[in-house]
C-alpha cells in the first residue's frame, strides 16, 4: 500500500491507517488505496490529522456526492454540509443506540466521515459492528427464513427533536417530508456482493407480512444477535483522529458515558459511492 501503514484492529472490522496527511491534496492513487481499505475493513481510522472544515469536505467529496444539510442537527458555521455534533451536560447525545445512518430514507448514505475536534479525558468511545459478520454467524435456517423478508425503517428518536421544535404539527410535517422506507432484511453490498444483515435498533420498526407480535420477536432476536463483541471494534478517540465508515454494511454506537464533559465532532455524510459499479 505504498507509504500507508495499515494495522488491522480486529479480524472482522476496523483498521488504523497512518502515513496520510489530509491537510494536503491527496494523489488519486492514495484516494483509491483508502477506498479499497474502507471496503476491506468497513471502518478506517486516520489519527493525528490537523485539518480545517474545507479539508474534511474535500476529502469526503473525493468519494462521492455530499448529503444535504441534516434535517435535525446543526452545521459547522459557514459549512452547511458539515454536521456539528456538540455534546455536554446540557446537550446530551441521542446516538447511544446501535444504528446505521438514515436508514429511514429510500437511499441511505454510502459513508460517513467523523473528525474529532474535542474529546473528554475519558469515555466517549464509539463502537462499530460488521453486518457481514452478524449475518454469517446466523443459523442456516434463520438465514433462509429472513432471506425474502423486508422491514420498515422510520425516524426513531428524531421524532422527539421535531416535537420539541414545533409539537405535533412539526411531526406531521416531518412525516410528509421524510416519511419512512422499506428495505430487505438481508441486503447484498453493491461493491462486494456479500450478504449482510440490515436491521437496526434505532430505525427498524416492523417486519412486513408478520403480526406485530411476531415481527417484534424476530426483530428482538436479530437485534440482540447483532450486539455481540465478536462482530465489533471499539475505538477510543483522540483529538485530530478521523474515522470513515461504510454505512451500507456497518452499524455504530456512540457511548454516552462522559457527561457532563464536552465532546465535539464534525461529520460529513456521502450520499452515493462514485466508485461503485
Amino acid at each position: 500500500m505504498g507509504s500507508l501503514r495499515v494495522d488491522k484492529l480486529t479480524p472482522h472490522i476496523g483498521a488504523l491507517i497512518t502515513g496520510v496527511d489530509l491537510a494536503a491534496p491527496l494523489a488519486a492513487a492514495v484516494q483509491a488505496q483508502l477506498y479499497e481499505l474502507l471496503i476491506e475493513n468497513l471502518v478506517i481510522f486516520l489519527p493525528g490529522q490537523s485539518i480545517q472544515p474545507q479539508d474534511q469536505l474535500a476529502f469526503a467529496q473525493s468519494f462521492g456526492e455530499l448529503d444535504a444539510p441534516h434535517h435535525v442537527y446543526p452545521h459547522v458555521p459557514g459549512h452547511e454540509r458539515l454536521v456539528l455534533l456538540e455534546n455536554d451536560g446540557d446537550r446530551p447525545p441521542n446516538t447511544d443506540v446501535w444504528h446505521a445512518d438514515l436508514t429511514f430514507k429510500q437511499n441511505p448514505p454510502f459513508a460517513s466521515i467523523l473528525y474529532a475536534r474535542a474529546v473528554p479525558a475519558t469515555g466517549g468511545d464509539t463502537l462499530w459492528a460488521s453486518m457481514y459478520a452478524a449475518f454469517e454467524a446466523l443459523p442456516r435456517d434463520v438465514k433462509a427464513h429472513i432471506g425474502t423478508l423486508s422491514a420498515v425503517h422510520a425516524m426513531g428518536s428524531y421524532w422527539n427533536e421535531y416535537f420539541e421544535r414545533g409539537g405535533t404539527a412539526a411531526i406531521h410535517a416531518a412525516m410528509q417530508s421524510m416519511g419512512a422506507a422499506v428495505h430487505p432484511i438481508v441486503m447484498h453490498h453493491p461493491v462486494t456482493g456479500r450478504p449482510l444483515l440490515y436491521v437496526n435498533r434505532h430505525f427498524t420498526t416492523h417486519v412486513l407480512g408478520m403480526s406485530s407480535d411476531d415481527s417484534q420477536r424476530l426483530l428482538n432476536y436479530l437485534l440482540d444477535h447483532i450486539n455481540q463483541p465478536d462482530f465489533q471494534v471499539r475505538f477510543r478517540w483522540q483529538p485530530g483522529t478521523l474515522a470513515m465508515w461504510d454505512n451500507r454494511c456497518t452499524q455504530h454506537y456512540a457511548v454516552n458515558d462522559y457527561l457532563p464533559e464536552y465532546r465535539c465532532m464534525h461529520r460529513a455524510t456521502i450520499v452515493a459511492d462514485k466508485r461503485a459499479g
